[in-house]
């Protein structure tokens, strides 16, 4: 396919999915896939990925072929797509295989623009695999969280590498690689295990600026998540936890105070894991406690928090994890309890028998995991570091930014901790030293450090407190830190100069705020929010689809502030596609009609974009030429035979027929009175001057009584534009 120009790009946006504008790096890549070249594509969490392969196939001749990891993220994604009104369907084991040879003869039949699968699921070998993807006329491969083909990844799945086969196989057919948390070696891998010829590479900027990111110090952590939980009763979210019997234990424990949550762990059957899931996405169950079994491509955009139980074993998954968060572009938070402790525990499990090299991996991104934890400094900045993305040192939503911070001399507490290190023999890690400095009477203090004087000197600072100045000394390169799974501490020249006396100690000490949530909501009425929230549920329910599918959390937002009055300012309502305004405009605009004109208020539509330019005036297209079988119906009609009448003469459809005295009602042949009563094609078109809706009857059907049926409503469409072009 040749180049595609930028407005027809940005019309199919706005027709297939809603959206007004690209994001990040979705043109470009957009345009790189049409032009037929393989494309490998970092995106953020939440960043748009799904779009850069779903428009091109809506552009493209034959099948895109999506291969995706999970089960949960195809239904997912498939439903997405059929609730816009796209041809999308999934191959899974969960299917029989009646069902599996159906959707595959519907592809062969070119009836699916995209098919998704897993192809462990389904293929054993690269053979069985290129064997079926040959029967296909397909015109687009799209690998979704391609960091899963990489060792270096930190989702390694052996089964994707049967995926190098696919660019052996099918030179011609391009290949979009994407993924939101892979470092440079990952992404490197990923082109060579690939096989992508000469990829335009496409990295965009990780940071999710509506996220806002805490580290709290792990102390009685069920409390601290209750606190939350407490302040944010109405939100949905996720809270990930390493063991599975932790999430089963917490999970407990949040139900038993009346929270709606649930489990998920890998242990539980196929059935129960999706029975949750559903719940979770159906905001049923508003809480989720969950592995990292959880989540891989949960698209479910109203997620309000995430938090860490424990800590994550990397960067990437952290990343991963909390950009499940706030998807829906609203403010959300990301929490991490942190306690050094976790990190010890997991040094234990992350050995990879037989492969030194992977363990070396594995560790090593542990301890930036570690690093980041207990840095103190941005935590965006660190994230975005991280990624290879420069980034200031203040972002003001993250809980360093938030603090009070004081730069103040710190030298008698730095002598303090500098002094236990020495008279404990330099054999001891950080947390045992703090023990020790505020007195503890654990059984893990040897017994004879007790009788030190220097026992107990601490008990003025929180644990917390002490964390932090010895996470500073060590970063300031004032105490040493051995490497291996069990850390000490060790003077150096610094630190004798210090309890010397000879050096003093500036450090950076922060007080917490106590809410920690940035807070920027639109104004809009909650009230009016609440009614469109509970009809979308009704349509959900109705379409058995978690409501979110139907329209997003801040889409609704948005018709409760901008308040749109016609089907026309609705499509300016981001997430509002000519099939969803077709579709649930009718019903999703009556609450906001009604509010407007009880509360004496106006559109304010064009408050949305102040800068907008004014569209080019629309040329009305040609009076439509008919055909041979539109003639046919138009002659049985002039005979005298009604519309039923020659719906069953000529085996067609009634809605079909209608649709063919419609060209010639628009055309002049006929006359629109000669079909529909004057009365009722008055009031269709009054609603259609008033609403602005010429090309979807849906809508139009949705604000007009039940015995208005859709030809007759099609029928003054095709009046109505009659009209219009005669200047009437």
């Amino acid at each position: 396919m040749g180049k595609v120009d930028s407005a027809r790009l940005k019309q199919a946006l706005k027709h297939f999915f809603g959206y007004d504008n690209f994001r990040l790096n979705q043109q470009p890549i957009i345009e790189t896939v049409l032009s037929g070249e393989d494309v490998m594509a970092i995106m953020p969490t939440g960043g748009g990925k799904s779009i850069c392969y779903q428009l091109p196939a809506m552009l493209l001749d034959g099948l895109t072929v999506v291969i995706s990891p999970l089960i949960a993220l195809m239904k997912d994604q498939v439903d997405t797509l059929v609730a816009n009104g796209i041809r999308a369907a999934y191959l899974n084991s969960t299917q029989t295989t009646d069902e599996q040879n159906r959707i595959i003869a519907q592809a062969k039949r070119g009836e699916i623009k995209l098919l998704y699968f897993a192809p462990e699921r389904l293929f054993n070998n690269q053979q069985q695999l290129s064997s079926f993807l040959s029967s296909l006329n397909c015109s687009l491969f799209a690998i979704d969280e391609a960091h899963c083909i990489s060792a270096w990844g930190h989702d390694f799945r052996p089964e994707y590498l049967q995926l190098a086969a696919l660019k052996r196989h099918f030179p011609a057919t391009p290949v979009i690689a994407l993924t939101a948390s892979a470092d440079t070696i990952t992404q490197q891998d990923i082109v060579e295990k690939l096989g992508l010829h000469r990829p335009e590479v496409f990295i965009s900027s990780f940071n999710r600026a509506n996220i806002n990111y805490y580290i709290q110090p792990k102390r009685r952590a069920l409390e601290q998540i209750a606190r939350y939980l407490d302040k944010h009763k109405d939100d949905s979210g996720i809270i990930y936890a390493l063991s599975r019997k932790s999430t089963e234990d917490i999970s407990a424990s949040l139900k038993s105070m009346g929270y709606a949550a649930a489990h998920y762990h890998a242990g539980m059957s196929s059935e129960e894991r999706s029975r949750v899931q559903e719940a979770f996405q159906r905001d049923e169950k508003k809480i989720i406690v969950a592995t990292i079994a959880f989540g891989m491509g949960i698209d479910k955009s109203n997620v309000r928090f995430v938090f860490h139980y424990d800590v994550p074993k990397n960067m990437e998954g952290y990343y991963q994890e909390t950009g499940r968060a706030g998807r829906d572009g609203l403010h959300s938070d990301a929490i991490l309890l942190y306690s050094s402790g976790d990190v010890m525990k997991l040094l234990r499990f992350i050995e990879i028998d037989e492969n030194p090299q992977q363990t070396a991996v594995m560790k090593k991104k542990l301890f930036q995991m570690k690093e980041f934890a207990e840095s103190e400094s941005c935590r965006r900045q660190y994230i975005l570091n991280y990624f290879g993305e420069k980034a200031p040192a203040y972002c003001g939503s993250c809980d360093y930014c938030l603090s009070n911070l004081e730069q103040r001399d710190a030298t008698i507490e730095a002598q303090k901790f500098l002094s236990a290190v020495v008279r404990t023999g330099e054999r001891f890690g950080a947390d045992y030293l703090i023990d020790f400095l505020r007195g503890s009477q654990s059984a893990k203090i040897v017994e004879e450090h007790k009788s030190i004087k220097t026992y107990g000197i601490g008990k003025d600072l929180k644990k917390e407190e002490w964390q932090t100045v010895a996470r500073q000394l060590i970063q300031q390169r004032l105490l040493d830190q051995t490497d291996g799974i069990y850390p000490t501490l060790r003077l150096n020249e610094a630190s004798r100069r210090i309890l010397k006396g000879e050096q003093q100690v500036t450090l950076v000490l922060k007080k917490p705020q106590e809410e920690t949530t940035v807070t920027a909501a639109p104004e809009y009425s909650p009230q009016l929010l609440k009614e469109l929230k509970a009809i979308r549920q009704d349509i959900a329910e109705q379409e058995n689809v978690p409501a979110y599918i139907i329209v997003s959390d801040s889409t609704l937002v948005e018709m409760a502030t901008f308040l749109p009055q016609t089907f026309e300012e609705l499509r300016r309502i981001s997430g509002f596609g000519d099939y969803k305004v077709s579709k649930y405009g009718g019903s999703l605009l009556k609450p906001v009609l009604a509010f407007a004109k009880g509360n004496n208020l106006e559109s304010k539509i064009h408050l949305k974009n102040p800068k907008r330019e004014r569209r080019e005036k629309r040329e009305r297209p040609e009076k439509p030429i008919a055909n041979n079988t539109q003639r046919a119906s138009l002659q049985m009609f002039k005979e005298g035979y009604d519309m039923a009448d020659i719906a069953t003469q000529r085996r067609l459809s009634l809605s079909t027929i209608e649709g063919h005295l419609a060209v010639f009602v628009e055309s002049g042949e006929l006359q629109a009175t000669d079909i529909v009563k004057r009365e009722k094609l008055d009031k269709i078109v009054a609603l259609i001057r008033q609403t602005g809706e010429t090309r979807a009857t849906k809508p139009l059907k949705d604000l007009l009584p039940d015995d208005y049926t859709y030809g007759e409503i099609k029928i003054a469409m095709s009046y109505y534009l009659a009209i219009a072009g005669n200047g009437e």
